[in-house]
């Protein structure tokens, strides 16, 4: 791997769309820079309107290459969703190696042949994440290569999501000029970025509350082990506030935002601000603990709704208890809100990159924290410092396909 690899993820949400461009440096990772801009075209985070979304990615793009004076031609676009399904699989081949000795063109085969599963037609795997490999029935190996066997064997996550929802992301990002390196799992990104090694053996639940949709994703023994999305967030914060002090929606952000906070007793009377009233040009007058008892509410109801879904999911009592991310979760008081609903340890994840130190840059900076463990591009993976061509639509639609993307995985070791 060069040392001076540029890499990209986008990450496309309900409020926002981001684009976080990553250097890497002698296998660390350095944030260099962010664009952001306001997000049309999605509705609790799914794609309602094409040209919209394909303006906002744009719009996005060109923030960041502004920053960093480089010009982006490819991206690695996170998925989330309620379409996404966890499924697991089992594969087992014999070593191919006349000595035996497992080698990468096995750990491609091993891992193929556990992604030869049954799928309805309007589902396509997005990707296949290796829980254990077993050498002649030896388990909890991570990285068989250089061992000698005679069966290799896998047991793995296969992650599966709805075409339609795939091609229309895909779509999006073409038509805005960008080639799609690859599409990655945000909760599972999301998870290896905030969750220590401990929390995701024991057993703990990533939120990420965002303007939309909240996604919960559970992980246990070191692996996401399920998810799942609500389609409630930050945005029914704003509705309340906008309907609770009879304000547009535009300004009922601008106050959330400004002023919002979700636990009363951390408000401040001292705290006030002037509305204008739909209906009239008189400004009214609020303080922020009049606000605290709109917006309290809500968030404790989301928190509700996310401690019923992880029973659902079938889960009790998890030692790691709740790590939140998320736009939403910035404001002051969810953690007290959190903390008294959930009844358990709970935490607010913070990326530690200068620049992106913020809950609702957790998923983007998620996206190439995965890129740089797993993917491991060669050659500069989202752009180039003598900046090249823009990528046509033509070549947009040869999506490398999954073995390519493997031997891409493990090129570094030829």
């Amino acid at each position: 791997m060069s040392s001076n690899d540029i890499i990209v993820s986008l990450d496309i949400g309900t409020s926002k769309v981001r684009a976080i461009i990553g250097e890497i440096n002698n296998g660390t990772l350095q944030i260099i820079g962010v664009g952001s801009a306001e997000s049309e075209g999605i509705r609790k985070g799914a794609i309602v309107d094409i040209d919209q979304t394909v303006q906002s990615i744009r719009n996005a793009v060109e923030h960041a290459e502004r920053m960093v004076g480089i010009e982006i031609s490819e991206v690695y676009v996170g998925i989330t969703g309620n379409h996404i399904g966890l499924q697991t699989s089992h594969g087992v081949v014999a070593v191919s190696n006349e000595d035996r000795e497992i080698g990468e063109e096995d750990i491609v085969r091993v891992l193929k042949a556990a992604e030869v599963i049954a799928l309805p037609p309007e589902r396509e795997i997005i990707d296949v994440v290796a829980k254990q490999y077993v050498v002649d029935g030896l388990h909890d190996i991570h990285d068989p290569r250089g061992m000698i066997g005679v069966r290799l064997e896998v047991d793995a996550t296969i992650i599966t999501g709805a075409k339609t929802a795939i091609h229309n992301l895909m779509r999006c990002v073409e038509k805005a000029g960008l080639h799609v390196k690859d599409l990655v799992l945000m909760p599972l990104s999301g998870g290896q970025l905030a969750l220590s090694k401990d929390e995701k053996m024991v057993g703990s639940v990533l939120v990420d509350v965002g303007a939309g949709a909240t996604t919960i994703s559970v992980f246990q023994d070191g692996t996401l082990t399920a998810t799942s999305t609500l389609p409630i967030g930050g945005d029914f914060v704003t509705n309340d506030i906008a309907y609770g002090l009879r304000t547009m929606s535009d300004q009922a952000e601008k106050i959330k935002l400004k002023f919002g906070c979700a636990w009363i007793d951390d408000a401040s009377e001292d705290a006030v601000f002037k509305v204008t009233r739909i209906g009239s040009n008189v400004e009214k007058e609020f303080n922020q603990v009049f606000l605290a008892n709109v917006v309290e509410p809500r968030v404790q109801e989301i928190f509700h709704l996310v401690k019923n879904e992880v029973k659902r999911l079938g889960f009790n009592d998890l030692p790691g208890g709740y790590i939140l991310s998320g736009g939403t979760v910035s404001m002051p008081g969810v953690l007290s809100a959190a903390q008294a609903e959930l009844q358990t340890s709970v935490r607010i994840a913070v990326p530690d990159f200068i620049g992106v130190r913020d809950p609702g840059f957790v998923s983007g900076v998620g996206v190439l924290h995965h890129v740089l463990r797993s993917v491991r591009p060669r050659g500069g993976g989202g752009a180039k410092k003598t900046a090249p061509r823009k990528v046509t639509p033509a070549e947009t639609s040869n999506k490398p396909g999954f073995i390519e993307r493997l031997k891409n995985m493990f090129s570094e070791f030829i």
